[in-house]
């Protein structure tokens, strides 16, 4: 039998609410090739204003990302990425009230983020590095796991799977389990199936739909579909920027299906789209 998660996560330096159902993360990345907003939000001021707008828009999260993870991207420098994300996520944890979470995958990205006010890990390599398990557990934040395929740089080459379901479940619960035994609370482990890392887009379909499996493991999951190339494929649009109602209707399903956070560009649409699905899959809570 699955274990029923509690409606508040609490942490030393963090609260999230989830007695309404799914919550909303707001991307920012502070990098100039990010596939959608890369280089929009470089200077510091700028990066820090969009932050401050997408939680008075409504997300519960922040996740500042300081490294592109698109199809083909290269490693950048821990220094660098530190360069880039501490002083927007100093100035942002000044201003905001909800968690700051860091895209990272490097240890020392990680611990510079918390030094400066994160209270989330965002590992896409589900804590490859035994040191991130480490921080995670004496920093007592919550991490988020993802399944991935190869790395950035070649995982869109040629992603094969015998049934993805199955295997990234088996994945997940294997890097879950293997945190739980290293000493990280299950409560502050959560899954993300990784949609575009390292899939076609018949794997991403296959993923959303049976998201069910997932969100029965008995851990909270992160779903990121936004604005990814597999909803252009889908849509015909062309440029991430059109993809907003294709997202849309990802976000509707993955809330649907028990997603707990959305990771999403367009927030004011898809606050929208999450407080709606919400509502629907909860009637009982309004008159």
């Amino acid at each position: 039998m699955t274990k029923k998660l509690s409606d508040i996560l609490e942490w030393p330096t963090g609260r999230l609410d989830f007695s309404g159902g799914g919550l909303v993360m707001g991307v920012l990345n502070v990098t100039p090739d990010s596939f959608s907003d890369g280089g929009l939000y470089l200077d510091v001021d700028k990066a820090v204003a969009h932050g401050v707008e997408m939680a008075e828009q409504g997300v519960a999260i922040l996740d500042i990302g300081a490294e592109s993870t698109r199809p083909g991207s290269e490693e950048v420098a821990a220094d660098e990425q530190i360069q880039r994300a501490v002083p927007v996520i100093e100035k942002l944890s000044q201003q905001v009230e909800i968690p700051i979470s860091i895209d990272a995958k490097d240890v020392e990205v990680a611990a510079a983020a918390i030094e400066a006010g994160a209270s989330i890990i965002n590992d896409i390599s589900a804590l490859a590095d035994d040191a991130m398990t480490q921080l995670a557990i004496e920093k007592q934040v919550p991490v988020v796991l993802m399944h991935m395929q190869g790395s950035p740089e070649t995982m869109q080459k040629a992603p094969s799977y015998t049934d993805v379901v199955a295997e990234v479940l088996e994945y997940l619960m294997e890097r879950a389990k293997n945190a739980e035994t290293a000493g990280l609370l299950a409560e502050r482990i959560i899954l993300d199936p990784g949609i575009g890392f390292g899939k076609t887009t018949r794997h991403n379909l296959q993923l959303l739909n049976r998201l069910d499996l997932l969100c029965e493991l008995g851990y909270r999951v992160l779903v990121g579909t936004s604005r990814k190339r597999f909803i252009g494929q889908i849509t015909g649009k062309e440029m991430p920027s059109e993809r907003v109602f294709g997202t849309a209707g990802t976000v509707a399903l993955a809330i649907e299906k028990g997603a707990s956070i959305v990771r999403v560009h367009d927030v004011l649409e898809m606050v929208d789209v999450v407080k709606t699905t919400n509502a629907v899959c909860r009637p009982e809570l309004y008159q």
